[in-house]
């Protein structure tokens, strides 16, 4: 009978580091497992996932129903931050940071998939899968028991070394590795997110309702219209928001330019007019944003979201 082969954390973490991840670490099955899963029932149980039935699927609450024979996840980050900025002026349309370049994903899965396939050279009996944000898996809860970071009070995972900055991902594999220890939080007393959120979105110390939650609007919401309550509060978001990052002195302090340049902007990311997105054609969209995470905001989405802000401020004048 085949053993699984011996791989120490250490080998597996200079693996990732050499495929170009900035952070990694190990977590493992444990008791701990149990808050983040009575944490997210609880937000369920609240109604703050609006629309997004498939945060209640069964496999976020159980990781061994994702991959019965896991024994180690591997949690991966990569830093994303250009050091760009978005013009002023009321006329320009605001895209989150993270989708001013390329798709993430297919850079996360280009790496994830090396690293899989690496695991899985060891030994016929090495069993490893890969995901990033589209599995069910609760990254930044397995994020923070590897000691990536720590989930902030706007629910974001912040590293000391990049902010909330980040992609992540994960290897789950039967390899049985040795963990790191969990990450502390390190928000202090610091509100400065709570009190910057336009919508109030952030309800409690990392407990956001996506009902309120721009990004969620401008990028999950198919509805032909956006609540009244969004609409006024948009200031010149179309294509998620990062109030709360912006104000968080982590990122204001440790923002570190990235060295994968597939996040660099795409002409047109970082000062479009909110008139121009307002009349895109399907045709000129799917010109503008290719290979692009903005592709989930579907052109009719993107003209209702910059119809949305033209409005509210006419309202306001």
């Amino acid at each position: 009978m085949n053993k699984l082969p011996r791989v120490s954390s250490s080998e597996v973490k200079q693996k990732a580091l050499e495929l170009g991840f900035h952070k990694v670490g190990i977590a493992t099955l444990d008791s701990s497992e149990t808050i983040a899963v009575h944490r997210l029932q609880a937000w369920l149980a609240l109604g703050y996932q609006a629309d997004m039935e498939w945060m209640a699927n069964p496999k976020r609450q159980d990781i061994k129903l994702v991959m019965p024979e896991v024994r180690s996840l591997i949690c991966v980050a990569l830093n994303y931050y250009t050091p760009h900025q978005r013009p002023e002026g009321e006329e320009y349309a605001k895209i989150s940071r993270y989708a001013w370049g390329r798709d993430y994903h297919k850079i996360m899965h280009k790496k994830l998939k090396a690293l899989n396939s690496w695991l899985a050279s060891l030994s016929s009996e090495v069993i490893a899968r890969y995901y990033t944000d589209t599995g069910p898996v609760q990254d930044k809860a397995w994020a923070q028991r590897a000691g990536i970071g720590w989930i902030a009070k706007n629910g974001n995972l912040i590293s000391r070394e990049y902010g909330s900055w980040i992609f992540l991902g994960e290897v789950l594999t039967n390899l049985e590795l040795a963990p790191d220890s969990p990450h502390n939080p390190h928000c202090g007393t610091c509100t400065r997110c709570l009190e910057a959120c336009p919508t109030e979105a952030i309800v409690s110390s990392g407990v956001v309702d996506a009902n309120r939650c721009i990004a969620y609007h401008t990028i999950e919401n198919r509805n032909e219209e956006l609540p009244k309550s969004i609409q006024s509060n948009l200031q010149g978001w179309v294509a998620g928001c990062d109030i709360c990052q912006d104000v968080c002195p982590w990122n204001q302090r440790f923002a570190t330019a990235t060295n994968v340049s597939e996040f660099e902007p795409y002409a047109g990311n970082l000062a479009p007019k909110l008139v121009e997105l307002a009349a895109i054609s399907d045709e000129n969209w799917n010109q503008q944003f290719p290979a692009s995470a903005l592709r989930r905001i579907k052109p009719e989405m993107l003209r209702r979201n910059a119809r949305a802000n033209i409005e509210a401020s006419q309202a306001k004048a």
